[in-house]
C-alpha cells in the first residue's frame, strides 16, 4: 500500500527526466491529474493523457524537453507531506527559485500556482515545489 501517491508521482517524473524518457506513466488519480493540468498550464509538461489498462486508469505524461534535450523541469520537491502537512496564508507563500518556479497550492479553489493563489489571496497547503 502507498501512503504517498504525490510523492510516488514526483519520483516517477524526477527518475523519468534524470534519464531522458519521452513520457512517464503511473496510476491515476483526481488529484495527480488536476497537478498533471496543471503542470500543463505552466510550460513543465507538453500534455498528458489518461489510458485505461484493465480495470484501472493510467495517467501518461508527455514530458518537455528543449531543442537540446535540456529537460523543463530542473527540480521537483515535496513539501507537505503525510506526516506533516504544510499550511500557509497567501501572503507566506513561499517563492521558488526567486520566481523561476512555481510552488503548488491546495486551495479551496482547486491546485493553483503560488502567483494566482497569492492573486486571490488564497491560502492552503503547499503541496509541492516545481523549478
Amino acid at each position: 500500500m502507498m501512503t504517498d501517491p504525490i510523492a510516488d508521482m514526483l519520483t516517477r517524473i524526477r527518475n523519468a527526466v534524470a534519464v531522458g524518457h519521452a513520457t512517464v506513466s503511473m496510476p491515476a488519480s483526481k488529484l495527480k491529474e488536476a497537478l498533471a493540468r496543471l503542470l500543463v498550464a505552466e510550460g513543465f509538461i507538453d500534455r498528458y493523457e489518461l489510458k485505461q489498462v484493465g480495470s484501472h486508469s493510467e495517467l501518461v505524461l508527455h514530458l518537455r524537453y528543449a531543442k537540446d534535450r535540456t529537460p523543463a523541469i530542473r527540480g521537483l520537491k515535496r513539501v507537505s507531506k503525510p506526516g506533516q502537512r504544510i499550511y500557509r496564508p497567501a501572503d507566506a507563500i513561499p517563492r521558488v527559485q526567486g520566481g523561476l518556479g512555481i510552488a503548488v497550492v491546495s486551495t479551496s479553489q482547486g491546485l493553483l500556482p503560488d502567483r494566482e493563489a497569492r492573486r486571490r489571496r488564497l491560502g492552503g497547503e503547499i503541496i509541492c515545489e516545481v523549478w
